[in-house]
């Protein structure tokens, strides 16, 4: 300390060929340090350490900065030691710009891209309704990989971020986030019909087709968009909920903005996905058996297995609800065949009970899903096999949408499940998209009449003849009949007057466990 300000005592050659040096106070270190020296030396402190930067921008210097106190009787002394950090600090600007940029199209990537967001939210200033953001999705990218090459793929990704680019304004903010997957931080200076503008400008841009090679593709895109306004948790959030939207934004085909509730449902289908595997590895489901009549004879002539899943919270959750999402995650596979190896073992026990064949054959419905994944022929006749049952004893039940997803495919495997005996049924009939041409291609065996034209068919004439269409379908066609939903004794003297074979409903018995079912048969019979 000098006076009321402070004068450079002794300096080391380093220091004066950092360019600080000098004697006395006209040092460029008293210059540049001199406003962090001062609060230090009135404050007492016997050290202080400090980051510390000079230089412009292109030739900045950076310094980590020790100060200790050096007090003697005659006067208050610091020592001032600079450790050059600016290689270290300049290797980690590099390796930081490169982990958040996109090597590709020289974007920032999905790290960058939250590292802006993060940045903008966290200021005090920032009002979250002036932004939102926009990712683009592109459709069918994977196909144009597969076909031309990587390369292709790389230029047209290239070509569609300049694209894109040319259609923001000044201050948007682009990124490319995934493969084929693109984000924009949107500054909405009236309001949120600002990003619809935005997204009309980027999907024109992307209409006229990119030409590669000989070749001139049209690339389609999924606009969802989600805005700062909406209650998030952290940057991250935003980020995902205009990903949903974009997604739900494929299924629509038009620009969608993020709505909490569909995400929420969402969510909890995930979470049913999850708790769903789990009942499956664990084996915690069980099957009902519902009785299926011969209206003729009044006689039980099978049982339609249907699952059944108590969660470990003691919910019973509706088929309804859970088959769709086994369906769309794949876990329909699992389940599959775990209730058609189920059902078989059940038949078995009663077989067993009974001394031999009970009556009865067991009904297993097969999701158009697992017909197309599955080896179906083969997983029948394992199970089969392990009950020790011939094939005659077993109906599979398929959909109409099952059918008609690939005909020659099906038909092969519907031969190979009629070698083995068993018997084919068209569940929900009428419902679907077959037609007279599948119908007579395929082996089926019975036609079940969907639930919505026999409910209430008393009442309604349109009903009774679409009924009695089906019915005269069928007896041309060869086939059997069963009629879902009969839950009242007219209802069944009609059906039987006009000549339904089978029937199912509530009125015949409600789905029950494999014991009271055999029960049923005894009870029957006697």
């Amino acid at each position: 300390m000098r006076g009321s300000g402070f004068a450079v005592e002794e300096m080391n050659a380093p220091m004066v060929a950092a360019g600080l040096g000098g004697a006395g106070d006209a040092a460029p270190l008293i210059r540049s340090l001199g406003g962090r020296l001062m609060p230090f030396m009135l404050s007492g402190a016997p050290s202080e350490d400090f980051a510390w930067q000079c230089g412009d921008a292109v030739d900045r210097r950076h310094f980590r900065v020790h100060v200790a106190r050096a007090q003697t009787r005659q006067v208050d002394r610091c020592l001032v030691t600079l450790i050059d950090r600016t290689a270290e600090v300049r290797t980690e600007q590099n390796l930081r710009r490169e982990m958040l940029t996109d090597a590709l199209s020289g974007l920032p990537n999905r790290a960058g891209f939250a590292d802006q967001l993060e940045s903008l939210f966290a200021d005090a200033a920032h009002d979250p309704e002036a932004h939102a953001v926009m990712v683009v999705n592109l459709d069918r990218f994977s196909r144009i990989n597969a076909c031309m090459g990587s390369l292709a793929g790389d230029e047209l990704l290239i070509t569609v971020a300049r694209r894109i680019r040319g259609a923001l304004r000044g201050r948007d903010v682009l990124a490319r986030i995934g493969g084929d997957e693109f984000g924009v931080l949107l500054q909405l200076d009236a309001g949120r019909s600002d990003a619809d503008h935005v997204a009309k400008r980027v999907l024109n841009a992307l209409a006229n087709p990119f030409r590669l090679s000989d070749f001139e593709i049209r690339v389609s895109c999924s606009i969802g968009i989600a805005f700062g306004g909406d209650p998030i948790d952290d940057v991250e959030d935003l980020i995902r909920h205009a990903q949903f939207a974009a997604k739900r934004a494929k299924v629509s085909g038009e620009v969608t903005a993020y709505q909490p509730q569909a995400f929420d449902v969402a969510r909890a289908e995930f979470g049913m996905e999850t708790a769903l595997r789990r009942a499956i590895d664990s084996q915690t489901l069980q099957l009902a058996y519902q009785p299926i009549v011969d209206l003729a004879t009044g006689r039980i002539v099978a049982f339609g297995a249907l699952t059944r899943w108590r969660t470990e919270d003691g919910v019973d959750m509706a088929p309804n609800d859970f088959i769709p999402v086994a369906e769309e995650s794949g876990l329909i596979v699992p389940l599959g065949r775990w209730a058609l190896d189920t059902a078989a073992k059940a038949l078995a026990g009663w077989d067993a009970v009974a001394g031999g064949d009970c009556g009865v054959r067991i009904a297993v419905n097969v999701s158009a899903i697992q017909l197309q994944r599955d080896n179906i022929p083969r997983i029948v006749e394992r199970a089969l096999e392990a009950a020790g049952l011939p094939g005659a004893r077993l109906t599979l039940e398929l959909t109409e949408s099952a059918l008609i997803a690939d005909p020659d495919r099906i038909a092969q495997t519907m031969q190979a499940l009629k070698t083995m005996g068993v018997t084919l049924a068209m569940d929900d009939f009428g419902t679907g998209y077959s037609n007279l041409a599948i119908l007579q291609k395929l082996p089926i065996d019975v036609l079940k009449m969907d639930r919505s034209f026999v409910t209430g068919m008393l009442a309604d004439r349109d009903k009774i003849a679409i009924v009695r269409a089906i019915l005269s379908l069928a007896q041309a066609l060869g086939m059997k009949t069963t009629a879902e939903g009969v839950e009242t004794h007219e209802l069944s003297q009609t059906l039987t007057a006009l000549g339904c074979s089978y029937g199912q409903g509530y009125y015949f018995g409600r789905a029950v466990d494999a014991d009271a079912a055999y029960q049923l048969v005894v009870d029957r019979r006697a």
